[in-house]
């Protein structure tokens, strides 16, 4: 079976408190919406900061959430000098936390992970597809393999995310089709 491939790039989620402090008294706006309905990268951007240096203008994401929680690439944990696990989002237990900026206004984070790759699949396919959630999928590539975590959700859109970072590694773009191969149940 084939799949669509969505490549993602750092960005934040935001509390309201948080957005509404860091952008005091501006609504958030919709830049574009996301696959996964009710998603969408807003038209704001906020500064992360750690240890004296500066990533700008990452992507904030809506809809709001209950943790303000950072998603960055590889590359960016290097070029901060952070280290970060990778995760699934929301699991932001025992991770590190940077500054998120706006202008003169900052707050501390929840936590920072690089996204766990993992493969959408709506609640209405997974037992047609005979996926469930956790689930260990090989995808192949034209050059090469990698793996991903089944995340099910009612908002689900059938595709697998990785990283920009991922997608330069395995020599693919977004909305490239990679194949599913095996199934390994959890």
């Amino acid at each position: 079976m084939k799949i669509s491939v969505g490549v993602s790039n750092r960005h934040v989620h935001l509390t309201r408190d948080t957005y509404e402090y860091l952008f005091e008294g501006k609504e958030l706006e919709k830049r574009n919406d996301l696959n996964q309905v009710g998603e969408f990268a807003s038209t704001d951007t906020v500064d992360i900061v750690y240890n004296g240096k500066t990533i700008p203008h990452v992507r904030v994401l809506g809809p709001f959430r209950k943790y303000n929680q950072i998603e960055l690439l590889g590359s960016d944990l290097k070029e901060l000098g952070l280290v970060a696990p990778v995760r699934r989002s929301g699991d932001l237990d025992d991770t590190p936390s940077v500054i998120i900026k706006n202008n003169d206004r900052s707050v501390e984070s929840d936590g920072v992970i690089r996204a766990e790759r993992h493969v959408h699949v709506p609640t209405s396919k997974k037992k047609e597809l005979g996926l469930e959630e956790r689930d260990e999928v090989i995808l192949k590539t034209p050059s090469s393999s990698f793996t991903a975590f089944v995340k099910i959700s009612d908002n689900g859109y059938l595709e697998v995310h990785i990283d920009k970072d991922e997608a330069l590694e395995y020599g693919i773009e977004n909305h490239q089709e990679v194949e599913i191969l095996n199934v390994e149940n959890r």
